[in-house]
């Protein structure tokens, strides 16, 4: 077992022995992952955006069958049949509910009032107001360096803006992926930290050894944030295909995004008036124009190519900064305890003094 951790907000929110979350990242985050993430004392989250209702339950219940640790869900709140996956939580006892974008105030008191801890993702201090109003018992803010979509805001800057604006647990991600980094974030006033690229870069990871071989091989200017996927910032691995969609423009992107629409009701069960359903209330959500709504289809399909059947070349390989400082693929295990002993670690290192023989005076140049 990992050495004991710092104990946060977090810690005792969630039940989890290390202040530590995998971020609910689409094909990665299957039962494997974060069952391994919950057995080594982190807050696994499942993706379920990627599976039907049916398919989210067995799901649960194989994560269940691996570990007796708490775990979470990651929910898209504009889907259509919302309602019935937070059923679907409640009725597993499933301890976490994230959300990539806010839920609405209904979808947030149906979880409360079932004992589930609801922790939405936010990108500005504004959202995160919002939902600590509504009831939120945390949140988790993503700064630009972030994986998949994503803000214009460092995490350095946008952190600690919500810690200042809320007063309920914040989580951090965007740019973390060691110990040195959970101590900073602690430092800003944040109850633990959010990793993605870090956890898809594992070995329980189901991402195809290849695919885990090209982000590897990345540096960190080899990724970049593109809007020619979905409409939206993305940050990903640069490759030709990524190239290609900037060459291709929107309207000749939007044949491809009506094939994948199709794909994707196909794989998550949505039906077609569910999907048009789904893009009215994307539309409204995040004000999209009706291109920029058709070509959301694009984004898990195109995903899936790469993280699920291997092939980087045809699809997209989503990635936060940190990809490029990345050259290892550790066990959940050996991560989790690694970035517990960096922490403890760089806290004893600080050698930080304030006496009066230590006084620091800026330089006057």
């Amino acid at each position: 077992m990992t050495a004991p951790g710092p104990r946060t907000a977090l810690t005792r929110l969630t039940g989890v022995r290390h202040p530590l979350v995998q971020t609910g990242m689409g094909w990665v985050a299957g039962p494997r992952l974060v069952s391994a993430v919950a057995n080594a004392g982190a807050l696994g989250i499942l993706a379920s955006a990627t599976m039907t209702p049916e398919r989210l339950r067995a799901a649960v219940r194989e994560v269940r069958s691996r570990t007796d640790e708490p775990f979470g869900v990651n929910l898209r709140a504009d889907a259509g049949d919302a309602r019935e996956r937070v059923r679907i939580i409640v009725e597993e006892g499933v301890r976490v509910a994230s959300f990539a974008l806010a839920p609405s105030k209904d979808l947030m008191a149906e979880l409360k009032d079932g004992g589930v801890v609801v922790i939405p993702s936010v990108g500005a201090r504004r959202h995160a107001e919002k939902v600590a109003a509504w009831g939120a018992d945390a949140v988790l803010v993503q700064g630009g360096e972030g994986g998949g979509h994503t803000g214009e805001v460092a995490t350095t800057v946008l952190l600690p803006q919500v810690v200042d604006a809320v007063d309920i647990p914040v989580i951090a991600a965007g740019g973390f992926h060691d110990g040195r980094g959970l101590v900073a974030a602690l430092a800003y006033g944040a109850a633990g930290v959010a990793m993605g690229t870090r956890f898809l870069l594992t070995a329980e990871s189901t991402v195809p050894d290849a695919v885990k071989a090209r982000y590897l091989a990345a540096t960190v200017k080899d990724i970049t944030v593109t809007t020619r996927v979905d409409g939206l910032p993305h940050r990903m691995l640069r490759t030709d295909l990524v190239a290609a969609l900037e060459r291709a423009g929107p309207l000749r992107s939007l044949p491809r995004a009506v094939r994948h629409a199709a794909a994707f009701r196909r794989v998550s069960g949505t039906t077609w008036p569910g999907l048009v359903r789904d893009g009215l209330a994307m539309k409204r959500g995040k004000d999209l124009t009706w291109s920029q709504v058709l070509l959301a289809a694009n984004a898990p399909m195109m995903l899936k190519s790469a993280l699920v059947d291997g092939d980087p070349d045809q699809g997209l390989m989503a990635s936060g900064q940190v990809a490029g400082l990345l050259d290892d693929v550790p066990t959940c295990a050996e991560l989790v305890a690694r970035v517990v002993r960096e922490a403890e670690e760089t806290v004893r290192g600080l050698g930080v003094g304030w006496t009066e023989d230590q006084v620091f005076t800026p330089s006057e140049g």
